[in-house]
């Protein structure tokens, strides 16, 4: 295993951390994971040399901690940082802060979280931590022991990062989304930048987009990455890819198998800042843009189409469409589409025309939706 920098901290994370939000389940429901072989993989990893955790309150339908709780015993709670989440959005007031931390605790059989985030930030989020004194909250748990370290996770734009980074110097660390597709995406390159100079440390989870980067790629990328001198699988290209950046301190992978645990260790082992060519980089580069271009829309994301009358997501439908094509996933596509609210779907959208009159792209937004959903519904089958 090859091991890394934390931000200020004398402490070297394992360039993998582990996950606990894609465990393996049974009979497809996420509440129900398989207990044994989830045991069996952390337990795998961490004889392996990953030394870092993480977990939170809602995984699994709120059964992770509890499987990563009793995972931890029998002395592996000793080896490893553990990592758990603040979800402001279960919370009202200052009072349920105590109560929510000492149910994790419980959850996870310990006396403290070594790294606490303040979960999924975005602006709206930020001002509701904000409204209930969350980070006044934090720093007494600092005291008293529960909380090692505080720091956040994050989806938004770049300007709200650099805010929340901005207002409290007691951050050690901070989570973002990162992967050579969202260079330019919520906290991004810029981001990544901004809190190592900050003295943060950085942990990015979404190395692999969800599994799209991990998956079979449409035949226009595979002959792409079927040039490379040494080939890799397209899900070791995209965890590279990561790790070759010095400002990473460790990225997370959301396992599900015991292979999984095994191919990301071994890659992991083989990684470091500086790692991949010039060549290399100028290929995962090439395959970014050919992914790009297999969308079939050209939207920007621009939101200029919103808000719309009838309340449908528009840019997050149009580009969970895009992402079929782009990733050569369907199925994936269409788990996501399951996370968009039914008011907010396509099938909800009554053609009223005032999102095409708005939209700087010219697209045909309604018959695109149309199409959108028989693809993301099934109802091509």
């Amino acid at each position: 295993m090859q091991y890394r920098t934390f931000g200020k901290l004398e402490w070297q994370p394992s360039a993998l951390g582990f996950g606990a939000m894609r465990l393996p389940v049974i009979d497809g429901d996420r509440a129900n994971i398989d207990a044994a072989e989830a045991t069996r993989m952390l337990r795998y990893a961490i004889d392996h040399g990953v030394n870092y955790v993480d977990t939170a309150y809602p995984y699994h339908a709120r059964h992770s901690e509890t499987l990563v709780g009793r995972a931890l015993q029998d002395g592996y709670r000793q080896r490893v940082k553990l990592a758990t989440k603040l979800t402001h959005r279960m919370l009202k007031e200052f009072e349920d802060l105590d109560a929510y931390l000492e149910a994790q605790l419980a959850r996870l059989q310990t006396d403290h979280i070594d790294f606490y985030l303040l979960h999924g930030l975005d602006e709206k989020g930020w001002q509701e931590c904000r409204a209930i004194d969350a980070l006044k909250w934090a720093e007494q748990a600092m005291a008293d022991g529960r909380i090692g370290h505080l720091g956040f996770s994050f989806h938004d734009r770049f300007e709200v990062f650099q805010d929340i980074v901005d207002a409290y110097d007691g951050w050690t660390f901070c989570q973002i989304q990162y992967n050579y597709m969202d260079e330019e995406h919520q906290a991004g390159t810029r981001g990544l930048k901004y809190a190592a100079e900050k003295g943060l440390a950085i942990v990015v989870m979404e190395p692999l987009r969800g599994g799209q980067l991990a998956g079979t790629p449409p035949p226009e990328v595979q002959a792409l990455w079927d040039q490379a001198p040494r080939q890799r699988t397209p899900a070791e290209w995209a965890l590279q890819w990561v790790w070759d950046h010095p400002e990473v301190s460790l990225l997370l992978s959301g396992m599900s198998t015991m292979e999984q645990v095994q191919q990301n260790i071994a890659s992991a082992c083989d990684s470091g800042p500086g790692t991949l060519s010039d060549e290399e980089k100028a290929l995962i580069a090439q395959v970014r843009d050919t992914t790009r271009k297999l969308c079939p829309i050209p939207c920007t994301g621009c939101e200029y189409c919103l808000p719309c009358p009838n309340d449908v997501n528009i840019p997050r439908i149009l580009q969970l469409y895009n992402e079929a094509f782009m990733y050569n996933d369907v199925e994936l596509a269409r788990a996501n589409y399951g996370w968009v609210k039914a008011e907010q779907r396509a099938e909800q959208c009554i053609a009223c025309g005032e999102c095409e009159e708005k939209c700087p792209q010219g697209i045909s937004i309604i018959e695109w939706l149309e199409k959108a959903d028989r693809l993301l519904s099934a109802k091509e089958e």
